[in-house]
């Protein structure tokens, strides 16, 4: 697998100043916590998920879930599972597919094994499972579920909590949820890839629904719950983990009440004008502008629901020359006393010592996305991701 591999190598070249990395199922943690990208999630219940997985895959998905929980009816359950073992038999039989990595969200703790179980040797295509609506107190079961599920399959999983709990939403509760979940995870850290925001049922908590004109951080009593998220579990100091961002809902907007978040002047060649065009008609201009402040906010990565969402999560993930460059300039073996620099681009001041955690992660984006040619910017990689 590797980002945006879909795309004819000639014209990654043209793209890239240095192209996205090749990573596996099997590479290390902490490259597959920065990789999950754009996380496409879809029911269990689809009748020809294997083609699908495949498909998408084409597209340069490198990431899916899929859903035994909210995103299909409790009593269409036992009827999913089903499904997800013919199809794991029917992916394992196409040995030479190109597949994402795969995950699993599960309802309760008793199907991890039991779905590790039913899928014999086709195991080998999962990479985990997602535990909905994540707390200290369900927390345990779901982690030594995985970790028994691991020892009987001999295949490495990876658990990705999803955050999501009305404990987290109540001021009174936030702070001893939090570090409760801290503490838990914590325990199981190689077990755990990254950590997923679940902001619906945050709104749910409150009956608000976010338009497609507002980002979740134009929900004030979303946004703090993810600065309190971030705060305990997403530090730089070697004890936080990856968060992956909220899932955007909409792909399509029939009408809008404010005007579109995407300025005109870097979309000026006839191609890049009707790609701004089809963005804001499918409400994607909301997406990028949240994309932005996921990574504003300390977030990486996340949950999409339409296939549509992949490409712009990608795009927005690729490290920038001057980024790259200043993160170079900052992590030199000879700056490792501190001090106060000039970028190379001239409009801003690089500090070492406070900005070491920055360069340092931006070198992580840098080996799975990419870094891209100096002349090339966020339109540039849309363009060029889009389908002909």
């Amino acid at each position: 697998m590797r980002h945006f591999g879909h795309i004819a190598p000639e014209e990654r070249q043209r793209l890239f100043y240095r192209e996205p990395e090749s990573f596996t199922a099997d590479s290390p943690t902490r490259i597959l916590a920065a990789a999950l990208g754009a996380t496409l999630y879809s029911p269990a219940t689809r009748e020809r998920l294997a083609d699908d997985i495949v498909r998408q895959a084409g597209l340069g998905v490198v990431s899916m879930v899929l859903c035994l929980e909210d995103s299909i009816d409790d009593a269409e359950v036992a009827g999913a599972e089903e499904n997800l073992v013919r199809q794991f038999a029917e992916l394992d039989a196409r040995p030479d597919a190109e597949l994402p990595l795969l995950f699993i969200r599960v309802r309760f703790a008793e199907q991890i094994p039991d779905l590790v179980r039913r899928f014999g040797p086709a195991v080998r295509l999962l990479s985990g499972f997602v535990f909905p609506k994540f707390t200290e107190e369900r927390g345990v079961a779901f982690l030594e579920a995985l970790t028994a599920a691991e020892a009987a399959s001999g295949r490495r999983l990876f658990g990705m909590p999803v955050l999501e709990s009305p404990e987290l939403m109540y001021r009174e509760t936030r702070v001893e949820a939090l570090q409760g979940i801290a503490h838990t995870v914590d325990k199981y850290r190689d077990r755990v890839l990254a950590l997923r925001l679940g902001v619906t049922d945050f709104c749910s908590s409150y009956a608000l629904r976010r338009a497609p004109d507002m980002t979740a951080y134009d929900v004030q009593i979303v946004a703090s719950v993810i600065a309190d998220v971030v705060n305990v579990l997403g530090r730089a100091d070697g004890t936080g983990f990856t968060v992956t961002g909220p899932v955007w809902e909409y792909f399509r907007v029939q009408e809008r009440m404010f005007k579109p978040q995407l300025r005109t002047s870097p979309f000026v060649e006839n191609r890049a004008k009707r790609l701004r065009e089809t963005l804001i008609e499918h409400a994607l201009d909301g997406l990028l502008r949240e994309i932005s402040l996921d990574q504003a906010n300390g977030l990486l990565g996340k949950t999409c629901i339409h296939p549509s969402h992949v490409l712009p999560v990608h795009a927005l993930s690729v490290v920038s020359h001057e980024e790259f460059g200043d993160a170079q300039d900052i992590l030199r073996p000879e700056r490792g006393g501190g001090g106060v620099l000039r970028s190379a681009s001239r409009n801003k001041m690089n500090e070492v010592k406070p900005h070491r955690a920055w360069a340092e992660r931006v070198l992580q984006r840098a080996e799975v996305f990419g870094v891209a040619n100096e002349d090339i910017g966020f339109v540039d990689l849309l363009a060029a991701g889009l389908p002909d």
